[in-house]
């Protein structure tokens, strides 16, 4: 590169605007949405009260779907040279932040329709899946905070977990997750032939007790017990406890139904999205036991512009990995990393269908790896069978150097 060339790209990274400096108030879409919809039911046609209530996982699984086929990739990439004042410009914190009030109205709101005898039991479940979508989108709010130094930003992390009571994720996914990302011996990462329904309990119980040793031993190096007021876990359930007894009190048993729906899809939701970002990668062990660090290769990725406005990015996950402090307006795209077949809505229902799923991921992951099934995160139980379903490979490829037998 000569110097009038380098000079004109300094002059060019020094004039970066953000040409999606407005459009990221999409991120607060999915409450908006939910209120929308909330004010349907209560105030539309009776035979469509149904239809309103089922706006969430209709939005989430075939409209945002339907937007990114139409709309396609994002071209912009932050340069180096206009990170630093991205980062400083609070106007996008704002944004993360303003997420939790509307996320509470839209909780309320629902929880008042849900609560009125004359709404069916079916509504109240439907609800609760409007919620659990927004809610689960939540998790994505706080783990935008999650990552933050500022005790503040900490504690509204765990305010948009509270109505799912998923509090553990503030401090396993920076301290647990992160460290161990794309090994298997991280719960919050899938591995190749594992379905969901096997992921499921292993992260959501993995995840949970990661978060009570790596917490307790915060305390411990204070010389603190894990009952300690300065315990962050129990802050953070503290918080959930008092929000779902409050709205409890203000509205009554019927709420029952949508709160547990709302938590367990909401819940369903994330970690659905956590099994799709790693499935089957793995970072190379050392002769040590160590790792290798996590490079922005050990996550999926995609780049559709749609749903990264929706979720803060989050789809540049290869970048978030490699720099897990950077906010989601400086995360990057990456073409040399891989590369999932369709944004995230797109994903979530092949995900649930393991037949599907394993017929959309194995073949990729196998390619990623160039057929060297030692560099792969796979399943324990699922060896044999995927040493059946690439038997071919296995017999053909020179690069293969491990028997999974």
């Amino acid at each position: 590169m000569n110097a009038l060339t380098l000079l004109e790209q300094q002059h060019s990274e020094h004039q970066f605007k953000d040409k999606k400096r407005h459009l990221w108030l999409f991120g607060l879409a999915y409450p908006c949405i939910a209120m929308g919809a909330l004010a349907g039911y209560q105030f539309g046609p009776k035979k469509l009260r149904s239809v309103f209530a089922s706006t969430g996982p209709i939005f989430m699984h075939v409209v945002m779907p339907a937007l990114d086929k139409l709309i396609g990739e994002d071209s912009e990439n932050p340069p180096d040279a206009a990170i630093a004042a991205l980062e400083a410009d609070p106007y996008y914190a704002r944004i993360v932040k303003l997420f939790i009030p509307l996320q509470y109205s839209a909780n309320f709101y629902a929880l008042y329709l849900a609560s009125r005898d004359s709404t069916p039991t079916h509504d109240r479940v439907l609800i609760g899946t409007l919620l659990g979508v927004l809610n689960g989108v939540a998790i994505n709010t706080a783990h935008e905070l999650s990552h933050k130094p500022n005790k503040l930003e900490q504690m509204l992390s765990h305010l948009a977990l509270a109505p799912t009571a998923y509090n553990h994720f503030r401090i396993e996914h920076p301290y647990g997750h992160h460290r161990r990302v794309a090994t298997p011996e991280d719960p919050a990462s899938s591995q190749m032939g594992e379905s969901f329904w096997q992921f499921w309990p292993r992260t959501v119980v993995g995840s949970f007790k990661s978060a009570v040793e790596i917490e307790t031993r915060r305390l411990e190096r204070q010389g603190l017990s894990f009952w300690s007021l300065k315990n962050e876990l129990l802050q953070g359930w503290a918080m959930s406890g008092l929000y779902h007894a409050a709205m409890l009190k203000c509205f009554g048993k019927n709420i029952a139904v949508t709160q547990a729906t709302q938590a367990l899809y909401g819940i369903t939701l994330f970690e659905v999205v956590n099994y799709i970002e790693h499935y089957g990668l793995k970072r190379e062990q050392l002769e040590n036991g160590q790792y290798t660090r996590t490079q922005p290769e050990h996550s999926w990725n995609n780049n559709n512009l749609v749903t990264n406005l929706f979720l803060y990015q989050l789809q540049r996950h290869s970048d978030h990995h490699a720099y897990p402090t950077r906010s989601f307006q400086t995360l990057r795209n990456y073409d040399d990393v891989p590369q999932l077949p369709a944004g995230y809505g797109a994903m979530i229902l092949p995900a649930l269908i393991p037949k599907w799923w394993f017929k959309l991921m194995d073949q990729r992951v196998v390619e990623h790896y160039a057929g060297d099934f030692s560099k792969m995160n796979i399943y324990p139980k699922a060896k044999k069978k995927i040493q059946q379903k690439f038997a071919r490979l296995f017999s053909q490829s020179s690069l293969i150097h491990e028997d999974l037998t």
